[in-house]
């Protein structure tokens, strides 16, 4: 087997994130749950939302398209694999992801409809609450994955949020298959309960047929996937069926168990929760960095922390200081 040219290479929506802050009032009145995500299915419906937020931020999002990033800003060579259409947003996705120095050269789609975004209202408390319209990130085709960059990345990594539209379903499969004829690892990232609500089948035979390598849950994902509210019995059920499991716990930091290994970590400790939109994306940054570079579990779940320590200290889910400098206080 050759030796990777890429560290990861990432499959996931390519979104521009749209934040504003907002009160508790504010998120009940729109009639989501706090800290949740959902999806917004029309142009329309996402105009109406937007319309009522206050001033906003953008900044270029996705959940895996943040990964990448911060991989990239750790010194990691990376890729992404995502649909936008050719408009503003479109543009500021690609020029955003090739700055942070990712490799992103999937042509835009013409017409509608436009590029994804996400409207995130951020609580007082740091909490994100997501609403999201997938735009074209929907129609990624099969034939947009470059199945020479997936060949030649050490790890594959895919999110849960782009399971649910079929045509990129299709492509993550292909994706899928094309890691493992070239002996690559595949990492997964469960995304969000309502994921796991509508596809929970399809990630467990993804697993029982032993495609997944590196599994991302948090707490609430975790016992979805296990049908469990055990936390000690979620974590044993689906640790013995993934190679490698990563349970992030929020401010009780996190573990993981490969091998039979089991790692634990704290949360880093911050001044102030600000927003923590990214978090979890942040910390597979770390996690994968780690594991690619050939680091130990234990160092590559602090990488983790380190990683989403920095993200949640600020508002947007890229990071504003040089992350790389802060890994390398683990030496």
């Amino acid at each position: 087997m050759s030796t990777p040219t890429y560290d990861v290479v990432a499959i996931g929506n390519a979104i521009v994130d749209i934040l504003a802050t907002a009160t508790d009032d504010f998120i009940t009145e729109i009639g989501v749950a706090k800290g949740s995500m959902q999806l917004m299915f029309s142009s329309e419906e996402a105009d109406a939302l937007y319309a009522k937020m206050g001033p906003g931020r953008e900044v270029s999002g996705g959940s895996a398209a943040n990964t990448v990033a911060g991989i990239a800003a750790l010194g990691g060579k990376t890729g992404f694999l995502g649909q936008v259409a050719a408009d503003q947003l479109g543009d500021v996705f690609a020029h955003d992801i090739r700055a942070a120095g990712v490799h992103f050269d999937t042509p835009a789609r013409p017409g509608e409809p436009t590029t994804g975004r996400c409207l995130i209202f951020v609580t007082p408390d740091g909490q994100r609450t997501m609403n999201t319209f997938l735009g074209a990130g929907q129609f990624l085709p099969a034939a947009a994955i470059d199945r020479a960059m997936i060949a030649d990345a050490a790890i594959l990594y895919l999110e849960g949020y782009l399971w649910d539209p079929e045509e990129p379903r299709a492509a993550m499969r292909a994706a899928i298959d094309t890691a493992r004829e070239a002996g690559r690892k595949v990492a997964f990232t469960l995304s969000d309960v309502f994921c796991i609500s509508r596809h929970g089948d399809d990630f467990r035979q993804l697993i029982a047929d032993g495609l997944i390598d590196i599994l991302f849950a948090n707490e609430s994902e975790l016992a979805a996937l296990a049908q469990t509210d055990d936390f000690d019995a979620a974590l044993a059920k689906i640790a013995a069926q993934v190679p490698t499991l990563v349970v992030t716990r929020g401010a009780e930091g996190a573990c993981a168990i490969q091998g039979g290994t089991r790692a634990i970590v704290p949360a880093e400790p911050i001044a102030r929760v600000v927003d923590t939109t990214g978090a979890g994306d942040l910390f597979a940054s770390g996690f994968l960095h780690g594991q690619a570079q050939g680091r130990d579990l234990e160092t590559s779940l602090k990488l983790g922390a380190i990683c989403a320590a920095e993200i949640i200290s600020h508002v947007g889910a890229r990071p504003v200081v040089n992350l790389k400098a802060l890994a390398d206080r683990l030496g």
